[in-house]
């Protein structure tokens, strides 16, 4: 079973793997951005329909100056690394939405939305730049059009497992079934989702730095959010999407002067150019 889950991702690996500039993770995603962006576009427009965007003029003018300045700084990135066409497909746009939920997106192709719950969890300009910094991370890295890649591969790994195993007993089908369903989540799919949210840290780190915010602030953002949460109520990390708020505070501390020197780099050669 093991080298039929293994045949599966090797293949789908090997046909599909890219960089992900900055962090130089090898990543999986053969879903393009002409398949994927039309559709992200729509569902962000019927989101907006559907939703209560913020009648407070002054936060939400703040979260559009900041997300423009961040995106500035990405689409700066882009365009003197090679990445003109990548850069000319996003069509960034930040709203404010009027709900108590503590959560911001970004959808790919620079589709960004702050829940006004969010915002004292900021607190000041440079947390909403931390946030914003690590949800267009999300988009530039691609980790949208990856979820979809890897949910495929899940699914043709599930195809061979039944493949593999038409020839047994029914409970025997059916525990197959249940170990594949359970291995390629917490063994595949669970870590991918961490490894996302850990490289949006760092990234996001990165590009609010380079667009002059403190960077000192992205991991107070955690500190305050575990301050935040009760006690027990966070999933095991190994059961979950996310990195602990304890692991994703130390990495964001020990990752800032790294990620300093690179946005300071980065500037430079924008400038130059």
């Amino acid at each position: 079973m093991r080298k039929i889950i293994s045949l599966v991702l090797v293949v789908a690996f090997m046909v599909s793997c890219s960089t992900v500039p900055i962090t130089g993770r090898k990543r999986v995603n053969f879903v393009s951005d002409a398949q994927i962006l039309p559709m992200s576009f729509a569902q962000y427009q019927g989101f907006l329909s559907e939703n209560k965007l913020s009648a407070n003029a002054a936060k939400t003018n703040e979260v559009k100056e900041v997300g423009a300045r961040i995106s500035s700084a990405v689409d700066r990135f882009m365009r003197v690394n090679g990445m003109k066409a990548e850069a000319d497909s996003y069509r960034w746009e930040f709203n404010l939405v009027e709900d108590k939920t503590v959560n911001a997106w970004c959808m790919p192709g620079g589709k960004v939305v702050f829940y006004t719950g969010i915002l004292p969890i900021c607190k000041n300009t440079d947390g909403i730049a931390a946030v914003m910094g690590h949800e267009v991370a999300h988009a530039f890295a691609k980790h949208g059009q990856e979820r979809m890649s890897t949910g495929t591969m899940q699914q043709l790994g599930g195809v061979a497992v039944a493949v593999a195993t038409a020839n047994k007993s029914p409970e025997q089908q059916q525990i197959w079934n249940t170990v594949y369903g359970v291995g390629s989540t917490v063994g595949v799919m669970l870590p991918f989702s961490r490894t996302h949210e850990r490289e949006a840290d760092r990234l996001g780190l990165v590009f609010m730095l380079m667009a002059g915010y403190n960077g000192e602030e992205a991991a107070e953002v955690w500190v305050r959010m575990s301050q935040r949460a009760e006690a027990g109520q966070a999933p095991p990390q190994i059961l979950s999407t996310h990195p602990s708020n304890v692991s994703r505070i130390n990495d964001l501390k020990a990752y800032l002067p790294e990620a300093k020197v690179l946005a300071k780099k980065f500037n430079a050669k924008a400038l130059a150019n």
